[in-house]
């Protein structure tokens, strides 16, 4: 849930910008604390739990290439199942054993990674307005994991195959659906056959394929959607997992008997937890159960939203068509239409209301949102209506005119990130912005020729942005990486760019001294020729 102050820019007093700030803002400060205490470990950018849906996408394919490999040696039959899977784990523990192993590893951490993604993205909000989508397709995904996991039992017929196919049809008969008991047409002595292990292929093989499309509609109206994590956190985990695999390869029990109930199992508690729950309860309880939390889950997106922030507009006077803020949108809400104008120019921006996160990162790539524009007030191509550009052009302007301390800074910041209000009590005029993204990089160059010894620039930590890209596209800009591009007439010694969460200003107050150290040294104000 994205809510930003009431202030535009954050620039009330401290009295009010706290009565401004809504309280699950604050609520989710302190949920960030896991994703604080990881980073230090990994740090900000190899944090896994900022990764766990690509994670998610890397044991997928994890799976489907040693379940290649392993269905090419599975014999499909009701008699060679069990012998065929077996073989391979024992007489090519080398190979077919590792790959078994991993094949069963990553489907634990598969769907670990998926539970954890779908909890964290609750704790965090989440799940309705521009996130809707997303949340609505991926709630089933949980589903088709599990099924596929479990049905990926049955296909060995070893016990404990045997165990969680006759559970699954206990539960099953338990709905007021079949004529007669799944048990006893589908899992007697008679009834066991190669027909019945095609059903279970077709159940193994058929739902990841679903899980496939259902993972590219989950990320279709997101922008540059990272399918895998960092090099390093992939080469981690792919190490993990086979170390796991060689220390703790997965065997097969005793071959499935029908005329026998199994007696002590070696539970894989990740996929197959619902049996032992369905008997410690009920099959009722349990479909009760399940179908109370898919419902919960699915209306989440429906509470009511306590604020709501205006939506990008576009002004088509001062939009040439130029396709910045639709190569920079994080969730695919800007598209080019044809312009009103066309001697002006042939396209223009037009902005999805479902779609748009009032992040203001397309401000920020707009290059009509520079404060060199000799207007009065500055009308920008694409704008933010809570938080305008021209007013921070015009409280800029008024708060380094009242600025006493020398030398003078100047912070922007983020509202998600660590707080730049809290520097105003260093002397440092601050301005919080609902996203870093949302900053032209001229601002920079605006605020040191307007009297500004040095600028502060503040966001989220690296992979941490809560719009995904600002942070990185603010980075790139102020490098000279990505247009708009912060001009290289301003000295790299005269900007301090610091990525830290909110919680971190320890952080964020350090990058201040050094910057305020560096600027104490530089002889002179800053003097360049004004940009064209």
């Amino acid at each position: 849930m994205d809510i930003p102050t009431k202030s535009p820019l954050a620039i009330s007093d401290k009295a009010s910008s706290d009565r401004a700030v809504p309280i699950v803002i604050r609520m989710q400060e302190s949920k960030q604390r896991p994703d604080h205490g990881l980073a230090s470990r990994f740090g900000s950018a190899l944090n896994p739990l900022r990764h766990l849906g690509s994670l998610g996408f890397l044991f997928f394919w994890m799976i489907a290439v040693t379940g290649i490999y392993l269905y090419a040696v599975l014999d499909t039959s009701a008699t060679g199942a069990y012998r065929s899977i077996d073989a391979i784990s024992r007489e090519q523990w080398y190979l077919g054993g590792l790959l078994r192993s991993l094949h069963r590893y990553s489907a634990d951490a598969f769907l670990i990674v998926m539970v954890a993604h779908l909890i964290r993205e609750w704790v965090l909000g989440h799940f309705q307005g521009f996130r809707r989508f997303s949340w609505l397709t991926g709630v089933p995904l949980l589903l088709f994991g599990f099924a596929c996991g479990v049905g990926g039992f049955w296909l060995n017929w070893d016990q404990l195959g045997q165990f969680s196919a006759q559970a699954t049809a206990e539960w099953l008969d338990s709905l007021p659906l079949f004529a007669s008991p799944l048990t006893r047409n589908f899992l007697s002595t008679s009834a066991v056959s190669d027909r019945l292990f095609s059903l279970f292929v077709f159940i193994h093989l058929g739902l990841p394929l679903l899980m496939l499309f259902g993972s590219w509609f989950h990320i279709q109206r997101i922008s540059l959607a990272k399918v895998f994590p960092p090099r390093a956190l992939s080469a981690g985990t792919l190490t993990t997992m086979i170390l796991l695999a060689i220390v703790a390869p997965v065997l097969s029990h005793p071959a499935a008997d029908l005329s026998r109930m199994p007696t002590i199992l070696a539970m894989d508690w990740f996929l197959l937890f619902i049996h032992p729950m369905m008997y410690i309860t009920s099959p009722g309880f349990v479909w009760g159960t399940l179908t109370v939390v898919l419902l919960i889950l699915l209306l989440l997106p429906l509470w009511p939203q306590t604020h709501v922030a205006p939506i990008a507009k576009v002004d088509p006077e001062n939009c040439n068509g130029c396709r910045r803020c639709f190569d920079d949108c994080p969730y695919a809400a800007v598209t080019m239409v044809p312009h009103p104008n066309r001697g002006l120019a042939r396209q223009m921006a037009q902005v999805d209301a479902d779609l748009c996160a009032s992040c203001g990162i397309c401000v920020g790539a707009c290059p009509s949102s520079t404060p060199f524009r000799s207007v009065a007030a500055l009308v920008t191509g694409i704008d933010l209506p809570s938080s305008p550009i021209n007013h921070l052009r015009h409280e800029l302007r008024t708060q380094l005119g009242r600025l006493q301390t020398q030398p003078k800074i100047v912070a922007f910041g983020c509202d998600h990130g660590a707080s730049v209000n809290s520097l105003r009590e260093h002397g440092v005029a601050a301005f919080s912005l609902p996203c870093i993204g949302m900053l032209p990089p001229s601002f920079v160059e605006y605020a040191l020729r307007d009297g500004a010894a040095g600028v502060l620039v503040a966001g989220c930590s690296h992979d941490g942005c809560e719009f995904r890209l600002g942070q990185q596209w603010t980075e790139q800009r102020l490098l000279g990486q990505r247009e708009p591009h912060l001009r290289t007439a301003v000295p790299r010694s005269r900007f301090e760019m610091v990525w830290a969460d909110s919680g971190d200003e320890a952080t964020l107050k350090e990058g201040l001294r050094v910057l305020r150290a560096r600027t104490e040294i530089i002889p002179g104000p800053f003097h360049v020729a004004e940009p064209a």
